[in-house]
């Protein structure tokens, strides 16, 4: 009995420098989990600000008709590189699209599937980004509404069809249509936390060109 309170006090002292060292240690790993948001974030806005000035002018530019003869242009680009501007004057949005869906891709651009045609090609162009950045004002978008790309060859404008929840495995969604079109990929629900089950799908018809920032 003489040593119980002792004992009792080191134990004691031992929880709480326990305690204290959870403390610091989950302090350390929220501070540095900031860190890496910020850095994610703010290298993902200088990214889009420094391509972005290369498409500037394009938004004043006439906008191009569906080329009818293939054109001599690249046709291969390396991953990480600029292709395009995605405007959609309706959801105050303008991000730049370049090649490739790596995770490093996504965390700074809209990412075009490789694979798929191009914007200035015939056939199914084909978008992807993350819900939780670029595509998150996706969820607002409605049938009719117009998207641009601007490529450093013309810009070339789109108009919304429909929109389609489909599952990851639905590979459908990269097929040609009978039509030039363009289809936009994200995960879904929007709000989903972790990772979401489903995939939100925009898919619209090349139209005729439009004045810009219509």
């Amino acid at each position: 009995m003489t040593h119980s309170l002792p004992t009792r006090l080191r134990r004691s002292r031992k929880i709480l420098t326990i305690i204290r060292s959870l403390r610091w240690a989950f302090l350390f790993f929220g501070v540095l989990a900031l860190g890496y948001c910020s850095y994610v974030f703010l290298s993902a806005r200088y990214f889009q600000a420094r391509e972005r000035a290369q498409f500037t002018n394009l938004a004043s530019a006439p906008s191009s008709p569906m080329p009818t003869l293939p054109l001599p242009l690249p046709v291969r680009f390396a991953p990480g590189s600029p292709i395009a501007e995605l405007d959609i004057p309706s959801l105050s949005m303008r991000d730049v699209v370049i090649q490739g869906v790596s995770a490093a891709d996504l965390r700074i651009a809209v990412g075009h599937i490789p694979g798929t045609a191009l914007p200035w090609e015939n056939g199914n162009v084909v978008l992807s980004a993350h819900r939780t950045t670029f595509f998150r004002p996706l969820r607002k978008i409605r049938s009719g509404d117009l998207i641009a790309l601007r490529t450093r060859y013309g810009s070339y404008w789109y108009r919304v069809r429909f929109t389609q929840i489909v599952k990851p495995t639905d590979v459908q969604v990269l097929a040609p249509h009978s039509y030039a079109s363009l289809t936009l990929t994200t995960c879904y629900p929007f709000y989903y936390i972790g990772s979401a089950p489903d995939r939100f799908i925009v898919v619209a018809a090349r139209t005729a060109p439009q004045s810009p920032r219509t």
